[in-house]
């Protein structure tokens, strides 16, 4: 695994770091893209692993994008826009697509600042708790660009069209508490609980059966954008396949047992 993203596993739970605290984690190079597309993949695969945290290192979550590198870019002659299209296509965007199709549940512990392509990258987990320094900034138009890493998707499926509209337009930050109240992460804790409380949230996930976990995930996410009837249709084909589990048919037993054990 790259240096500047880490992977770590416990057991049933994962934890991806992000691992540059000297430029607070921004995202800026193909190495980081593919450390974390790898760490999903891994993850991904491995049938033991029932939850994953995604944290920074450091003060910050992730500052977003590299402005350094923005400015670069700028005054490069040999650059054209469609060059910045693959810049984006062929490089952060990797993070999307590998962290939303990761199979198992999901945590954000955002320890501090999460900015940008920061606050998105938040928005691409399942669940966000925050440290109550942590603030949240879908701030593009700051630098006169949009959210280019799938915030316009993302951030407005979590907190409404409406507080999604004011976070994008005007670029501002709100703090852990405002998040709280919009729904944006669903705790705040002392910093130094953060990792303790993600933790425990992450057994307690992991403490249910994997295969119902996974398909449970994926239902939510089709949930999204397809019609009723499709969601339904594929909740009778999950759930045949988890009625068919070992995994059901040993807590069912344990249910019954302590039905009848009540009962007595």
């Amino acid at each position: 695994m790259n240096e500047a993203i880490l992977l770590d596993i416990d057991g049933p739970v994962a934890v991806i770091t992000l691992n540059t605290p000297a430029t607070r984690n921004a995202l800026a190079t193909q190495a980081q893209y593919a450390a974390i597309e790898n760490a999903c993949a891994t993850i991904s695969a491995d049938r033991r692993i029932r939850a994953a945290i995604v944290t920074g290192a450091g003060s910050a979550f992730c500052a977003g994008g590299d402005i350094k590198q923005m400015l670069e870019r700028i005054d490069d002659p040999k650059l054209e826009a469609v060059d910045d299209r693959y810049h984006y296509k062929e490089g952060i965007h990797r993070i999307p697509l590998a962290l939303y199709q990761l199979e198992v549940p999901t945590i954000a512990a955002v320890n501090g600042p999460a900015i940008g392509a920061g606050l998105d990258l938040a928005c691409m987990c399942d669940i966000r708790v925050a440290a109550t320094q942590a603030r949240f900034a879908e701030s593009f138009v700051k630098l006169g660009i949009i959210p280019g890493d799938g915030g316009a998707f993302l951030l407005q499926r979590i907190v409404g069209p409406s507080k999604a509209a004011e976070m994008t337009f005007t670029g501002e930050a709100i703090d852990a508490q405002e998040a709280l109240a919009c729904g944006l992460v669903s705790a705040v804790v002392p910093q130094a609980e953060l990792m303790a409380h993600a933790m425990q949230l992450a057994h307690r996930i992991a403490a249910n059966a994997p295969h119902a976990l996974r398909m449970a995930k994926r239902l939510i996410r089709e949930a999204q954008h397809a019609r009723l009837e499709s969601v339904l249709e594929l909740s009778a084909a999950f759930q045949a396949i988890a009625h068919n589990t070992r995994d059901h048919a040993e807590r069912i037993t344990e249910a019954v047992g302590r039905l009848r054990f009540a009962a007595a």
